[in-house]
């Protein structure tokens, strides 16, 4: 999953298939912790559907980085704070606004805001940026490390001598210098 370019297509396939399987085991906790805590905030306060609903997909986010880092792309690279963190933040908004602006659209545009439309639609918002969000996270967040150059071993002396032309051991004379 490092080296996605290497191998033939069929290991390519399997690979992103496991990527796709690790984001999804990820991500389906994220929606399990979003829809738990959007639910509890909607039961137990008085704010409002899409306040919720933000407050939730914070919360994911930040449960969905720790097993983006250290379950799905664990063999990626590591650029932390100075590239990855920013990175993730900058596109968990945008998939934030994704989500929750099909909320608002659904409640507010349209009125459907009763407890069950509200998840009908909290869940179509996080199935939409979830699309973005592994797009983006795969290509820009955790980027895979590049391909490692092959390292061969030195050639015997006995091997470097007959290509120069002599004996182990012995230097071929250097060409004159004009």
């Amino acid at each position: 999953m490092s080296t996605p370019q290497q191998g033939s297509a069929l290991e390519r396939v399997r690979g992103f298939a496991r990527e796709v399987a690790k984001f999804g085991a990820v991500g389906g906790i994220g929606v399990l912790v979003n829809l738990g805590v959007f639910n509890l905030i909607r039961h137990t306060t008085d704010l409002q559907v899409v306040r919720a609903s933000v407050i939730a997909t914070v919360v994911a986010i930040i449960t969905n980085y720790l097993g983006f880092r250290y379950f799905t792309y664990r063999d990626r690279a590591r650029t932390g704070g100075s590239r990855e963190l920013p990175l993730f933040a900058a596109f968990s908004v945008i998939g934030l606004v994704i989500e929750n602006g099909v909320l608002y659209t659904a409640t507010y545009g349209f009125g459907w805001d009763g407890p069950v439309a509200s998840n009908v639609f909290k869940f179509i918002g996080i199935g939409t940026a979830t699309v973005f969000r592994f797009w983006s996270y795969r290509t820009w967040v955790f980027k895979a490390l590049p391909e490692a150059e092959p390292v061969q071993a030195p050639a015997p002396a006995s091997v470097v001598a007959s290509v120069r032309g002599g004996a182990a051991g012995t230097r071929a004379p250097e060409p004159a210098r004009k």
